[in-house]
């Protein structure tokens, strides 16, 4: 499994938009007698035009929007694209992640936007925003990967080096279903990805959340890491690498936000907050980190100690409890349970705070 580094400002990630909002209904296979439906034969269609370069830069690069979000500890900047008139977006949840002001500028009009995040998925790396007040915005076309070949010519779209101005830069598909670990270059943190599409393009950091299209100008990927040099100076890691979400996995997570039921990896409206960082130990999900004035704080957690339970249910790992946490909503009271550093077993009912998306 490859490792790559990723993040909002300096991530090789890129995204795509469409008018679909959601994947297509399944036809009915049943006939209206109660037998099995036959198929109608259709004409065979033509294959999809070949857009010249600049014809295909032109078209996608209006259908993008350069995104800027200001964390407590660093101003990251990315991609998304537009899905629909009224201004929701696909992006990437590490471009996003953190962000207390998230602000988007339309690539072709110039216009400025606040940035709501109304849901995510990080285990997919996706997320899915509104431009506040967005109207008439032009879209991309979304179309399946399940297309895709070896040496098929693709081109990505992003803010590159976070300029805000969408730069263009073409590969062909190197393999499919590829699994790799990606590390954000801005606070470390780590995400495993599988089923992505391996390609050769130099994405450049910044481009995260931009569109990864064929040569008809369909959107087939969400770029979500690379092997580019966050720093200039730093050589880059062999020949150039890029991994793209599938349409098909951004719009499972498009099709979960639309519907407003969190599941334990998509995580729709506001972010629930208990104000505890916990990592991975042979005792359990030991805290690191507890935010000051927090609900986490209010209860007495301290760093060192080892959470427990959530709600009653065992909490082993920090993947456990992020996937519980998943499900609540700011205001929602849980049952906390952990062992302090003195070994006593404690519990505490406290109630989420709202906090940026994580």
């Amino acid at each position: 499994m490859r490792s790559y580094s990723f993040s909002a400002l300096f991530a090789l990630v890129v995204t795509a938009g469409t008018l679909l909002l959601a994947a297509p209904p399944l036809a009915d296979t049943t006939a209206p007698d109660g037998g099995p439906a036959v198929a109608e034969a259709s004409p065979a269609s033509a294959p999809p035009a070949v857009l010249d370069p600049a014809t295909l830069e032109a078209q996608v690069k209006d259908g993008i929007v350069m995104i800027d979000s200001q964390t407590p500890s660093a101003q990251t900047a990315g991609t998304g694209v537009v899905l629909s008139p009224d201004g929701l977006v696909l992006t990437n949840h590490h471009v996003v992640s953190g962000g207390r002001t998230i602000s988007a500028t339309h690539q072709g009009t110039g216009a400025r936007y606040p940035v709501d995040v109304l849901g995510y998925d990080r285990t997919r790396d996706i997320a899915v925003v509104r431009l506040r007040d967005a109207q008439n915005m032009p879209t991309l076309s979304l179309g399946p990967d399940a297309a895709l070949q070896g040496g098929e010519s693709v081109t990505a779209v992003g803010n590159a080096e976070g300029t805000g101005r969408a730069a263009t830069v073409r590969g062909t598909v190197i393999d499919l279903d590829q699994r790799i670990v990606a590390r954000s270059s801005i606070d470390g943190t780590v995400n495993r990805l599988g089923g992505l599409i391996e390609v050769d393009a130099p994405v450049r950091p910044g481009d995260s959340g931009g569109p990864l299209v064929t040569e008809d100008g369909t959107v087939v990927g969400i770029n979500t890491a690379g092997n580019a040099a966050a720093d200039p100076a730093r050589p880059q890691e062999g020949p150039p690498r890029s991994y793209a979400v599938p349409v098909e996995d951004a719009l499972e997570v498009l099709d979960v936000v639309n519907a407003g039921v969190s599941t334990d990896t998509v995580h729709v409206g506001p972010t629930p907050v208990l104000g505890v960082t916990v990592r991975d130990t042979r005792r359990g999900a030991e805290v690191r980190w507890v935010s000051f004035d927090s609900p986490a704080d209010g209860a007495g957690l301290r760093i060192g100690d080892v959470v427990t339970t959530f709600d009653g249910a065992a909490v082993r790992t920090s993947d456990e409890m992020r996937s519980r946490l998943n499900l609540l909503a700011p205001g929602d009271a849980v049952t906390l349970g952990w062992i302090d550093e003195a070994g006593a077993s404690r519990t505490a009912r406290l109630t989420l705070a709202e906090g940026p998306p994580n």
